[in-house]
């Protein structure tokens, strides 16, 4: 059987995949410590909880519209202005399966054959395969740690051609723990403004900042940036909704309609259920937020702290997300019993062998230096699998 050429140009996702082979191996009987899928380990909060069973209750399990009921329309509306200032229509949003299918969509609707789309690496990991299953071609930029793995307008300006059709910017970031401060957006939007770029503003982990660290969307610096761009965000990270698959976009009309219409042929309505559910998410009690939030950050700081204890592994403090990017190419070059070392595959490999620790190498984020690894789990369970990774580096030769 001859499959269709475009699933041969992408790979699995790498994160999914790791976290498959990680709970493959746990099914062996092996003790595995897996920090590769950025999943909340919280129950979702049962006030969320107690929406969905309610709905269930009431008969709402139906078809709902395509682009997702009213209600969770108007939760989404009233967010964006109690967040950040926005105002917008219910014909400016759409509901889909998820932030990843929110992405997967837009960039169909966006693009095709001969069109780019840059892309700041480090970044996601479905970014590239996305915009491949489209039939455009991604853009790689290259970001440093020196620069806080931030895309700066001298970048951007370089980057840019007469194909180029969208940037995708993710703040805060996975896997850098970056942000952008208005500033930098300001000065990205100043370069933006002259063209016809749609910016594709992914604000996932938005709530997830510490420090007294102030999130910004790029919508929001300005009117004309805002009728450039399109704000992507969802339930699964915020509110421990992974497995609940809402997501949704915010931007201008003509887009959003696209992405219904694409969304007739394709999944149809987000699970009715699980709309209901969101509605309460946005609107109910935001308390197991901070709870979270804290948690996080307590994670955060332990984690850091210990990845840099271990010689020649060194770890940027992020200041958002629920990921480490530690630099690990010092490590390159050794072995153990005849097992080397040359790249983060090989290290993540030999740290799942050895360790019985799952990490994802850097090269699927854009950067072979560089691991990462979630703290999305207990402390206890972080101080075991940094243990391990220690005790494994210390075998090293």
């Amino acid at each position: 059987m001859k499959l269709a050429q475009r699933i041969g140009k992408i790979k699995p996702s790498p994160t999914l995949a790791i976290q498959a082979k990680a709970n493959a191996l746990r099914a062996e009987g092996r003790d595995i410590i897996g920090f590769g899928a950025g999943e909340p380990d919280f129950d979702t909060p049962e006030n969320i909880k107690a929406a969905a069973v309610k709905a269930i209750g009431e008969g709402f399990t139906k078809y709902t519209p395509v682009g997702g009921i009213d209600e969770l329309k108007d939760a989404i509306i009233a967010k964006m202005s109690r967040d950040h200032g926005l105002s917008c229509r219910r014909s400016q949003v759409v509901v889909s399966c998820g932030a990843k299918h929110t992405l997967y969509n837009l960039i169909q609707i966006l693009c095709e054959e001969g069109d780019e789309v840059i892309i700041p690496v480090p970044g996601w990991v479905s970014y590239v395969d996305i915009v491949v299953l489209a039939g455009a071609t991604p853009v790689i930029v290259e970001t440093t740690e020196a620069g806080c793995f931030k895309l700066t307008p001298e970048m951007l300006s370089k980057a840019i051609t007469d194909r180029t059709k969208a940037l995708i910017l993710n703040s805060p970031s996975n896997p850098t723990g970056s942000a952008y401060e208005r500033t930098e957006l300001e000065a990205l939007a100043a370069v933006i403004a002259p063209t016809d770029i749609t910016v594709v503003s992914d604000d996932i982990y938005e709530k997830n900042v510490y420090d007294g660290i102030e999130f910004f969307s790029i919508a929001s610096v300005s009117d004309e940036l805002r009728k450039k761009t399109v704000v992507v965000n969802g339930v699964s990270k915020a509110y421990a909704m992974t497995g609940w698959r809402i997501g949704y976009a915010v931007g201008p009309e003509e887009i959003i309609a696209a992405i219904n219409k694409l969304q007739s042929q394709n999944t149809s309505n987000p699970t009715s259920i699980a709309q209901q559910a969101a509605v309460e998410a946005l609107n109910g009690d935001q308390s197991a937020v901070a709870m979270m939030v804290k948690a996080f950050r307590e994670r955060r700081n332990f984690i850091t702290e210990a990845l840099n204890g271990i010689p020649d592994i060194s770890c940027r403090l992020p200041q958002v997300a629920c990921y480490v990017f530690p630099k690990v190419s010092a490590l390159y070059g050794r072995s153990w019993q005849g097992r080397g070392i040359a790249s983060a595959s090989e290290l993540a490999a030999y740290l799942l062998d050895e360790a019985t620790v799952a990490v994802v190498p850097g090269a699927d984020f854009g950067n072979d230096d560089y691991i990462r690894l979630s703290y999305a789990m207990s402390l206890k369970l972080i101080e075991e699998g940094v243990k391990r990774i220690a005790t494994a580096v210390a075998r090293l030769e």
